[in-house]
């Protein structure tokens, strides 16, 4: 077996570094977001985020077993350890991908603290000053989750006229680019299980699409997540239906598991085609890059491996003339450890955020000013990730006792 421990440890003094602790916590927002820390013996703490749901801090607790006393620095090969240490596990995708996922983060913010270098200038540099943001919205009260079922509102909320006046509201708080949920519980009729559309169910689609794309004209990006719902033909009808709306993309339209059946319906239709957010490691996406399967791949960093991992992908998806946006539910933490990924690389394009519902985001930090700016995020140049947890506010949201990391 392959062994990722420590055998190159000739370093200067100054990093010369161990990790002393591991901890985790999971905040309540509008999704769980599994929240990481790393302690070192130099005083310097890094803060990571691993995608959100459960398993993913028992899985974190036990990588203690082979992290405590590793350099901190040596990021990507720690990395490597997780997986290969718990491949017998399950490692090589899955959860304990998505764990190891916010300890890589975790450990580029302690290595840019410890450095004294913001976390972009470590993955290879900047190309840009800031990151643009579309917001993910919803028409009416027309989401809500529990445990990963959709819970759907009432007929009213999936209306074109309740999706345009959100569309409204949020491109007057300066987002240049949005999405909106096109799933509904009318997809469900008459069978709730074989993923075919009837034609009722297209149309309407089609003028939820027309009526948001009327009401902000061409100027604003529009995208439309489907979240694999639909057969092969349901996906490429409804497609083709849209394609005189000209979407930034159409997302996730049939499942993720055949990548053959992702072609097929990239292929058939003008309208760009985005999937990628529940894939793991690079391997599971060089396929849908390397046969333009994709037209804009959406990777989720807190889940397919990290930072380092993500820009494995976006250098696959640059050979190919492909973008990458990643996908993004996170708390300030995944989100700005995104930023930095978005900073160094010449491919990507926008940045999700999805916790519009949730007014105490920007409060897990410690600054004065919202991390949006008119739909921008400006690239910290402080090191690390560049933001300090309100450990306070961590506590008061905390999932079960309210510890938060104690």
């Amino acid at each position: 077996m392959r062994d990722y421990s420590n055998h190159a440890s000739n370093r200067a003094d100054d990093r010369d570094v161990a990790i002393t602790d591991i901890r985790t916590c999971v905040v309540e927002g509008n999704f769980e977001w599994n929240l990481i820390e790393i302690e070192t013996d130099v005083g310097v703490t890094g803060i990571g985020e691993a995608y959100r749901g459960g398993g993913v801090p028992e899985i974190v607790e036990y990588t203690k077993r082979f992290l405590i006393g590793e350099n901190p620095l040596d990021v990507e090969r720690l990395f490597r350890r997780i997986v290969q240490e718990m491949s017998g596990h399950g490692g090589t995708t899955g959860k304990v991908v998505t764990a190891a996922s916010g300890i890589e983060i975790a450990l580029w913010d302690a290595a840019g603290k410890i450095l004294d270098l913001p976390v972009y200038q470590l993955l290879g540099g900047k190309f840009r000053d800031e990151v643009r943001i579309y917001c993910d919205c919803h028409a009416g009260e027309a989401y809500a989750v529990d445990d990963g079922f959709t819970e759907y509102a009432d007929a009213e909320a999936y209306s074109p006229e309740a999706y345009a006046r959100e569309a409204r509201r949020v491109a007057d708080m300066g987002f240049t680019a949005l999405k909106f949920d096109l799933d509904m519980e009318m997809d469900n009729d008459p069978d709730p299980y074989n993923g075919r559309l009837t034609n009722d169910a297209i149309e309407h689609k089609r003028e939820v699409v027309a009526a948001v794309r009327e009401e902000l004209g061409s100027g604003t990006d529009l995208a439309f997540d489907c979240h694999w719902d639909y057969t092969v033909e349901s996906a490429k009808r409804l497609a083709n239906e849209l394609e005189a709306y000209d979407l930034m993309w159409l997302e996730d339209l049939v499942p993720p598991e055949n990548i053959e059946a992702q072609k097929e319906v990239t292929r058939a239709t003008r309208t760009p085609v985005a999937t990628g957010e529940n894939r793991f490691r690079v391997h599971e996406l060089s396929g849908l890059l390397y046969d333009h399967g994709v037209d804009v791949i959406t990777p989720d960093p807190t889940t397919v491996g990290g930072l380092a991992e993500t820009m494995r992908i976006a250098d696959r998806a640059e050979e190919n003339y492909i973008p990458l946006s990643p996908h993004n539910v996170c708390s300030p933490v995944g989100t700005m450890a995104c930023v930095h990924l978005g900073a160094a690389i010449p491919n990507f394009d926008v940045l999700e955020y999805h916790a519009l519902e949730v007014d105490w985001w920007d409060d897990l930090v410690q600054r004065t000013e919202p991390l949006i700016q008119d739909g921008y995020i400006e690239v910290p140049e402080s090191p690390g990730i560049g933001i300090e947890l309100d450990r306070d506010v961590v506590a008061e949201h905390t999932l079960g006792d309210g510890s938060g990391f104690e």
